[in-house]
């Protein structure tokens, strides 16, 4: 997207200290590990509620665990590094109307519901985690985004402008760390490929748009 400020952390030096020696990360690294962490950790909880009900009592336990564990990391982190890290506060359905509508009311089925999620609350999870590594995505282009990506998914919008359409399109790219999760953990989880294939369907769309 051309954001300045995106080398300002150099990602593959953080991940070998995290590999090697975590208490040897400098005060920003430990800040773009916080929040990159916490955000994760704070994410699934709000996207179960986006989703049907069976959904959200199937991974409620496990989701709250994760976010146990990844806090407890951070703590660490955070600890050793003398810094602090914050998580951000995700939508939830009650707290969004869609083209003046309750947020659910006008979008049906799973996958529709899994994507409009997605193009919300994988926007607010990457404008949190750019804010601690130091990249600067304009306030006006997280705003378009948000309002017309909501009108699009679960309104009455018909099409996303030209830089709102390839924001959303590099958002949606995580289906590729989706399947590297899936496979450097042996999980082989259908739940999991059913998420990478929605969002690999979706980046695709929007590439083709």
């Amino acid at each position: 997207m051309g954001f300045s400020g995106v080398d300002a952390v150099d990602a593959d030096r953080i991940a070998r200290r995290l590999r090697t020696a975590p208490g040897d990360l400098t005060p920003d690294e430990a800040r773009s590990v916080g929040a990159t962490l916490l955000a994760d950790g704070a994410f699934s909880e709000p996207y179960c509620e986006w989703l049907p009900t069976w959904y959200e009592l199937a991974l409620i336990a496990p989701v709250r665990y994760c976010d146990w564990r990844l806090r407890r990391v951070v703590d660490a982190i955070a600890e050793a590094a003398g810094v602090t890290a914050t998580a951000p506060r995700f939508s939830r359905p009650t707290d969004v109307r869609i083209d003046g509508a309750p947020a659910l009311s006008r979008v049906d089925g799973f996958r529709e519901r899994f994507l409009l999620a997605d193009s919300l609350l994988h926007l607010e999870w990457f404008d949190h985690v750019a804010a601690a590594d130091g990249i600067d995505v304009p306030a006006d282009l997280v705003d378009r985004t948000r309002e017309e990506s909501l009108s699009y998914y679960g309104g009455e919008r018909d099409r996303l402008s030209p830089d709102v359409r390839r924001f959303q399109r590099h958002l949606f790219a995580d289906d590729r760390w989706v399947r590297r999760v899936n496979e450097a953990y042996g999980l082989d989880s259908r739940l999991f490929g059913l998420w990478e294939r929605l969002l690999r369907d979706e980046r695709r769309r929007l590439e083709a748009d």
